[in-house]
């Protein structure tokens, strides 16, 4: 599986794509209200004719910022080699014009575009630092992702999609304090791209002291997968989620077993496991222990199959990779 499209809604409002230069519907009378729609800026990845800031400065200059509610950053020039330095210094420099703005994200890419491993990213936290009102933050691309420890008090969702998280970005989201987060989202993925993190780095969430609000978890698209399901089965954090998203990963039967041996999970809303490697019997063990209770359980439908190589070598793979 890869990402093929572009977000089509991003904090409660639709997607709207901020025109291209020589697009005679830039004028700001055939565009939506500024605050109607969640405006995604991009250029194009390859041999661009205008840089992303370029755009954002049309941008500023066609609408009404003071009411835009929600961002949306899709590509930059080169972003297979080249960082966003220039987008996050052109979102800072433009802070006290969106003094409105409550949802950000970073990297609205497709395949077509960049492969979500060959994304290069950086320190994205200086958004955070530039907007205090922020409440949903997103991020796709871990290449070369930073996430040093923040402190954010009004953040309620955060969502990081990578095919591999560095680890000291995994350790600096674990070390934030985000005392009004209610959503976290991480895709934690494979140590061929770049994911070296262990279920160790992965202990302060499932404490959750930093994340006091937090009722929906996720931790997927992992090749650890089993050990997540293993440290979550004794985990505090989950006595007080709604919501445990453990898909894309490379879940066996022993990770769902032993999720299932340990703490009550009946507790939950929803619990998502899809693109799993879990046997039929394991599969319909989940359903019927955990349905009947009332909670809505997306156990696939043996979505993910296995690769075995002529010795014998069994291959798995997460849901988003390269």
């Amino acid at each position: 599986m890869t990402i093929g499209s572009h977000l089509k809604e991003f904090h409660g409002l639709p997607a709207f794509t901020f025109p291209d230069a020589g697009d005679s519907s830039s004028g700001a009378e055939s565009l939506p209200a500024p605050d109607a729609v969640a405006w995604r800026i991009a250029v194009d990845a390859y041999d661009s004719e205008e840089e992303w800031q370029d755009a954002f400065a049309r941008f500023l200059a066609a609408v009404d910022t003071r009411q835009v509610r929600a961002l949306i950053v899709g590509a930059w020039s080169e972003v297979y080699d080249t960082a966003p330095d220039a987008v996050i210094g052109a979102l800072v420099a433009a802070r006290d014009r969106l003094p409105a703005l409550r949802g950000l994200f970073l990297g609205d890419i497709v395949m077509e575009e960049c492969e979500i491993s060959w994304i290069v990213q950086g320190d994205v936290t200086p958004l955070l630092q530039a907007f205090p009102a922020l409440e949903q933050f997103g991020v796709r691309g871990g290449n070369q992702l930073v996430f040093p420890a923040v402190r954010h008090e009004r953040l309620r969702s955060l969502t990081v999609e990578t095919g591999g998280m560095p680890v000291e970005a995994v350790r600096g989201i674990a070390g934030s304090d985000l005392p009004a987060l209610v959503a976290l989202d991480l895709w934690l993925g494979t140590s061929e791209y770049g994911g070296d993190a262990d279920v160790s780095d992965l202990e302060p969430f499932f404490a959750g002291d930093r994340l006091p609000s937090l009722i929906r978890l996720g931790l997927r698209n992992s090749e650890i997968q089993d050990d997540v399901c293993r440290a979550l089965a004794s985990a505090p954090v989950v006595a007080r989620l709604e919501d445990l998203d453990i898909s894309m990963g490379v879940l066996t039967d022993d990770g769902a077993t032993a999720l299932l041996s340990g703490q009550p999970l009946t507790h939950l809303k929803k619990l998502d496991l899809h693109h799993n490697y879990l046997s039929s019997a394991l599969r319909t063990r989940l359903l019927e222990t955990l349905e009947p209770a009332g909670v809505q359980v997306d156990a696939g439908q043996g979505d993910a199959e296995s690769d075995e190589e002529d010795d014998g070598t069994v291959w798995r793979f997460v849901a988003v990779g390269e």
